[in-house]
């Protein structure tokens, strides 16, 4: 028998900004449904009205472009099993919770929150375990009535079964989860809302996923769906439990989970500094999953082609910001020329760029752009990189002008335009040759002497290529520059 066409889902909360976290299971649920054939299905869990937001879903939508993910079902797009929404589905919600009260699956459970954290407080006193002890499960039409008469409003607990759920999980084995660790469940609210735990496995049921890749902090209530979907198979709601995978944590600093709070952690700072899409990918990829064990650099493409959830390592995956930037940065090489200068093109304009946009020199950005991309490891340092090309004189930055103008930089500035001036300035190389003559005439070493020009030049002590940087300027400015550093030294 055929297996069933494979159908995932990315079904976030549209609370604050998308983190990496957020992206990285999307990025496996995505390249494992083109790794199949199989159908994407984007969700949108905002039934927490207090929490969800308006412009955190457009954030959502925007991000996923961005990112270059293509859905196959859901806002926008549509599909079978419409509204994809969930604050649009609540009578589907209502409906079921219903039919599992009817079928003996869930009960009303009327304990009050202090009744909850007393028997809890009794029960790990006496070394049992602390979960819910099944106190409504039997109630009497006596008991009932007593709790309405008092103004009692109860909750919808689900009932789970009294043995042990075990299950193959996709990424971590087979798990087996017993009765007293995963007691009876909340699935409604006293009010008449459904919560994540009803609406999250009715919506997979409904909408017929077969696989549920997530992550590790939702292991816990697998077994609790697990079950649901037992009672759901039998009212015919749902036609068969989902493969259930399990992503491993992403770690930051010290040693913890990467929260949305940490800095870090959100896409839109990445977005910000100009990390290509198809960069950070890459790296997200990493924590948990590799392409090979000596290839850390590939593309989105490469990677569908050889995902596999069997290479995805359970166990915990840190965050590291300095490699991120270096495989970003070496996505930026990959660019096409043009493809790269057009990225940047945010950068070299307003509000980033800090030079007047007439000054911005089209011919000056496309001879340097080709120096630019070699260096780069994110696309917004283009601007720090380039302005000393348009701007009137270069910034000064007190550091870079103290490191590099030492005693006897004066006398080396003077010695290097006299050669520059006599330089040929077609040519690159005729000015390095200028500066390592004027080095050698006062002891220096071309790094050594480069230093006083760079900072005369740019402002800066770091940047592009120096002598193809001064070529790009062209002669009038870069003598001007020299002439206005060694009135500032002569002040």
């Amino acid at each position: 028998m055929a297996s069933a066409p494979v159908r995932v889902r990315f079904c976030p909360s549209p609370t604050g900004n998308p983190h990496v976290g957020l992206v990285r299971t999307a990025l496996f649920n995505w390249a494992y449904a083109r790794r199949h054939q199989g159908t994407l299905v984007f969700r949108i869990e905002d039934t927490d009205a207090a929490r969800d937001s308006e412009e955190s879903y457009q954030q959502l939508l925007d991000a996923m472009r961005w990112l270059g993910f293509d859905w196959d079902e859901g806002p926008e797009v549509g599909g079978p099993h419409a509204p994809y929404r969930q604050s649009e589905r609540m009578d589907i919600y209502r409906d079921v919770a219903q039919k599992l009260l009817d079928g003996g699956h869930a009960y009303h459970c009327y304990c009050s929150t202090e009744e909850l954290d007393e028997r809890r407080e009794a029960a790990r006193a006496a070394g049992r375990p602390s979960g819910y002890d099944g106190h409504c499960r039997e109630l009497t039409a006596e008991q009932v009535a007593a709790y309405e008469a008092e103004g009692r409003r109860p909750i919808v607990r689900f009932r789970m079964p009294d043995t042990p759920i075990t299950f193959d999980d996709l990424v971590r084995g087979e798990l087996t989860f017993t009765p007293e660790n995963v007691p009876d469940y909340g699935i409604v609210r006293a009010n008449g809302a459904p919560l994540y735990t009803l609406v999250n496995p009715v919506d997979d049921a409904l909408m017929e996923i077969t696989h549920v890749l997530r992550g590790e902090d939702l292991l816990s209530s697998t077994p609790r769906q697990i079950a649901l979907y037992g009672a759901l198979i039998e009212l015919g709601v749902a036609k068969a439990v989902p493969a259930f995978g399990h992503l491993p944590y992403v770690m930051g600093e010290g040693n913890k989970k990467l929260s949305k709070r940490d800095p870090q952690a959100s896409l839109n700072l990445y977005r910000e500094q100009g990390f290509l899409p198809e960069g950070l990918l890459n790296y997200l990829s990493l924590l948990g999953w590799s392409l090979s064990a000596d290839r850390d650099v590939f593309s989105i493409e490469e990677m569908v082609a050889a995902f596999d959830l069997k290479d995805v390592n359970p166990n915990p995956a840190r965050f590291d910001l300095k490699k991120c930037e270096a495989i970003n940065g070496d996505h930026i090489r990959m660019l096409d020329p043009k493809e790269f200068a057009a990225r940047c093109e945010p950068w070299l304009r307003a509000p980033f760029a800090p030079w007047a946009p007439e000054d911005f020199d089209e011919a000056k950005w496309a001879a340097i752009a080709p120096h630019a991309q070699t260096r780069l490891r994110m696309l917004a340092e283009i601007t720090a990189n380039v302005d000393f090309l348009f701007l009137p004189e270069p910034v000064f930055d007190e550091a870079s002008w103290s490191k590099a103008m030492k005693e006897g930089s004066d006398a080396l500035l003077r010695t290097a335009r006299e050669k520059l001036e006599a330089a040929d300035w077609s040519s690159a190389e005729s000015l390095k040759e200028a500066v390592l003559a004027a080095g050698e005439a006062h002891g220096l070493k071309l790094g050594k002497a480069q230093a006083p020009v760079r900072v005369a030049v740019t402002g800066r002590t770091v940047g592009l290529p120096l002598f193809e940087s001064l070529e790009v300027l062209g002669k009038e400015k870069t003598l001007a520059r020299v002439d206005a550093a060694l009135a500032r030294l002569a002040a």
